[in-house]
C-alpha cells in the first residue's frame, strides 16, 4: 500500500471515529431532548409571553411590584412553588407560614431563582421557566432527574437592602 494512501485510510478511520464518539454522547442527546420539552411547554402555553434572557431564563412577570429592584446581598423574603412541565409540584412554600429567606445572588439556590430574582421589587410575581443549565444540570438532584426544566411561581414578599437590617 502506497504511504498516501495509508494516510488517506488513517485519515478516514480519524474521522469515523470522531462522528461516532460525537453521536454516541449521551448527554447531547438529553440536552436535545431537554429542549424540545421546553420549546414543547412554550408552544402549548403560547400565551404565556415568556422573556428568554440571555443566560437561557424564561421569565415572565405577573405582577409588578414596588420599590427596587433586588440586587446582589439583599436579603429575599420568598413564597414559591416549584413544578415539573406537566405540572407535577415538587415543592413549594405557598400556603404555609414559611417564606424561604436567603441572600439575592450568592449562590444559596440554583442560579435560575438567583437570577430570577433581579428581575424583581418587592410584591412582584413571576413565572420562571428554568432550564437545567440554570437548575440542577446533568446530575439532578433527589427526585428531579438530570436534563429536568423546572417552572416556578415565585412572589417576592418582602426585600431587605444590608444597610437596613
Amino acid at each position: 500500500m502506497s504511504e498516501k494512501r495509508i494516510i488517506s485510510l488513517f485519515a478516514l478511520v480519524v474521522v469515523v471515529t470522531s462522528v461516532l464518539l460525537t453521536s454516541c454522547d449521551p448527554s447531547k442527546k438529553y440536552a436535545k431532548e431537554e429542549q424540545n420539552k421546553i420549546q414543547q411547554y412554550l408552544s402549548d402555553n403560547s400565551t404565556l409571553a415568556f422573556e428568554k434572557k440571555a443566560s437561557g431564563l424564561y421569565f415572565l412577570e405577573v405582577q409588578a411590584g414596588t420599590g427596587n429592584l433586588a440586587v446582589q446581598h439583599d436579603t429575599a423574603y420568598v413564597k414559591y412553588t416549584g413544578k415539573f412541565l406537566d405540572g407535577t409540584v415538587f415543592d413549594k412554600n405557598v400556603g404555609t407560614t414559611d417564606t424561604l429567606k436567603f441572600p439575592v445572588n450568592e449562590g444559596y439556590l440554583i442560579n435560575g431563582f438567583d437570577e430570577a430574582l433581579l428581575y424583581m421589587k418587592k410584591g412582584s410575581k413571576a413565572l420562571i421557566l428554568v432550564p437545567s443549565t440554570l437548575g440542577y444540570g446533568p446530575a439532578g438532584y433527589y427526585t428531579i432527574g438530570g436534563y429536568t426544566p423546572l417552572l416556578f411561581d415565585i412572589e417576592l414578599v418582602k426585600l431587605v437592602h444590608p444597610a437596613s437590617k
